[in-house]
């Protein structure tokens, strides 16, 4: 694992770091609904819905923000929102956190990402999420803003201490890390040695050169092989890891679920352990946070190997929040050390 006087050392480091997150900027909009108040529409005959509570949190990119600022790093949002409703609440929620919003570009023919999540509760207690509704872009990004976004990065870039790259929208060149952004983060990255910029990507983590990655077993064996294995095996995943760490020249971070994380390396395999979470355990925005602490251990000097033992504890600590992607202080992944 890690041992406890180093660990203080990094944590105690996270508040001068200032991590520049670019990418897909969702809003995580959820209804509650109640049941007991349903009414029956009369123009169509069917039931309507009412809605007595919305709550609404930055997710993907958004979601490895609000993990930044929980740990105490300075986080600054780059990526693409609309000129709506939906947009401004995601600034705020940004804002609430600690978030710097102030590139967030506002585009009028673009929509603000949102995954709208009724929930209904019904009278004897139960809550069940209904049918999602998800409000995306379809169509490519305009070249103006693609332009404008270029140029934000790299006035940026060399005012941070690390770059994440959050490339989540899975239609090549219609979120905000198009195919000239990769080219353009390549670049910056070869002129910033120093600078860790670390990528999560879906479905493109194997096209990105000279960059840190972090899949999962998954989408490494995919990004490797082109196949999706529904349970692939650690040999499987060590040996994507060491191809795609080949590949990009830099260190690959592969998460391998409840077994921790594989560091492959210049041939090299480190194995290093999850930390043993008992009781129920909700796993949604785990990757967000275990990405979020291995970028803050590196900016803050730790080794990769530490890097990824930083980015398990703080795992295994929003795992335990049931119901909501949750966030990690020092404090607590001091603790679940």
């Amino acid at each position: 694992m890690i041992a406890r006087d180093r660990l203080v050392v990094l944590l105690d480091r996270f508040a001068q770091q200032r991590i520049l997150v670019i990418g897909d900027y969702f809003l995580d909009k959820y209804l509650d609904i109640d049941r007991a108040l349903a009414e029956t529409s009369l123009e169509t005959g069917l039931e309507a819905h009412q809605v007595v509570q919305v709550r609404t949190s930055p997710g993907a990119a958004g979601n490895v923000v609000a993990n930044l600022c929980a740990l105490g790093v300075q986080a600054v949002g780059l990526s693409v929102v609309g000129e709506d409703g939906e947009g401004y609440v995601l600034g705020r929620e940004l804002r609430t956190r600690g978030a710097d919003p102030e590139h967030l570009v506002v585009a009028r023919e673009r929509m603000t990402p949102t995954y709208t999540k009724p929930l209904m509760h019904e009278a004897d207690g139960r809550v069940h999420e209904l049918s999602r509704l998800d409000h995306k872009n379809r169509t490519p990004l305009p070249a103006a803003i693609e332009a404008s976004l270029i140029e934000r990065l790299r006035a940026l870039v060399p005012q941070v201490q690390g770059v994440i790259v959050a490339d989540q929208v899975q239609e090549r060149n219609v979120g905000v890390v198009t195919d000239r952004v990769r080219q353009v983060l390549e670049e910056l990255a070869a002129a910033h040695p120093a600078t860790p910029v670390i990528v999560d990507s879906r479905e493109r983590v194997g096209e990105y050169r000279g960059l840190l990655l972090k899949p999962n077993d998954r989408e490494a064996i995919h990004a490797v092989s082109g196949t999706w294995l529904p349970a692939p095996t650690m040999a499987e995943a060590e040996q994507a890891g060491l191809a795609l760490a080949e590949r990009t020249g830099r260190p690959v971070f592969v998460t391998v679920g409840p077994q921790g994380t594989l560091v492959c390396a210049a041939g090299t395999i480190q194995r290093v352990p999850a930390a043993q979470v008992g009781g129920p355990i909700d796993i949604v925005g785990a990757g967000d946070s275990t990405l979020s602490g291995i970028t803050a251990a590196l900016c803050a000097g730790g080794t990769p190997a530490e890097a990824a033992a930083v980015g398990n504890l703080v795992a295994s600590v929003t795992i335990r929040q049931i119901g909501t992607t949750g966030t990690a202080t020092p404090r607590q992944v001091l603790a679940a050390l």
